[in-house]
């Protein structure tokens, strides 16, 4: 599978209620270096976005992924993507739309593509 087929899962995932944990790359050793930035929150570290990822699938459901965009750029071990996706989902009996720019950051380790960066940000206009 490459980084743009790695893309499009995460968002059928999404879309389905699947777990997006496994997106996620574990942290190396050595650093802190995976994040993601979502509409309303930062996580920062392995442990705290699969841990956030988890905690969002289970208190949203009926998601919408509209991409609109897609750019991915891919080379040996590293891709990034841009996308302008509509978002909406169900939480706590309010639905939530939005007009987002997601860009992203995957590598390649062990044999599958994952996020190491994903930041997600709500589109408006000055």
């Amino acid at each position: 599978m490459d980084a743009r087929a790695t893309i499009h899962d995460y968002y059928d995932s999404l879309r389905h209620g699947a777990p997006l944990d496994t997106f996620f790359a574990d942290d190396r050793p050595e650093d802190d270096a995976v994040v993601k930035c979502g509409v309303s929150e930062r996580l920062v570290g392995a442990d705290s976005v699969k841990q956030g990822l988890r905690d969002q699938t289970a208190s949203t459901s009926d998601w919408a992924v509209d991409s609109r965009d897609l750019r991915v750029t891919q080379r040996d071990t590293v891709a990034w993507f841009s996308d302008d996706v509509g978002l909406a989902w169900d939480e706590g009996g309010q639905r939530h739309e939005f007009d987002t720019r997601w860009s992203g950051t995957l590598e390649h380790r062990a044999g599958d593509w994952s996020f190491v960066g994903l930041h997600v940000s709500v589109a408006t206009d000055l």
